[in-house]
């Protein structure tokens, strides 16, 4: 299971655009969840999403990000 995770929307152009960044940033493998399926994850990431979680220590890069964004929240240590 990746460590990190994309909270986003069905139909939702800013979460492909994110995904789009995270390939140019070369981001390591993620999981994506969909906020959509579930009340809890809706109420909390609702006007958020993208969202990119780093699971191992719960922090989270919101939206807007570019690649330069992204290397720079995975190197940050932990």
């Amino acid at each position: 299971m990746p460590d990190l995770v994309l909270y986003q929307r069905d139909y939702c152009h800013l979460c492909d655009m994110a995904l789009a960044v995270l390939a140019e940033a070369q981001s390591p493998e993620f999981d994506s969840v969909w906020v959509d399926d579930a009340p809890e994850l809706e109420a909390h990431y609702g006007t958020r999403v993208p969202v990119l979680r780093d699971a191992r220590d719960g922090r989270e890069l919101d939206w807007p990000f570019d690649a330069a964004a992204v290397r720079a929240f995975l190197a940050r240590p932990r």
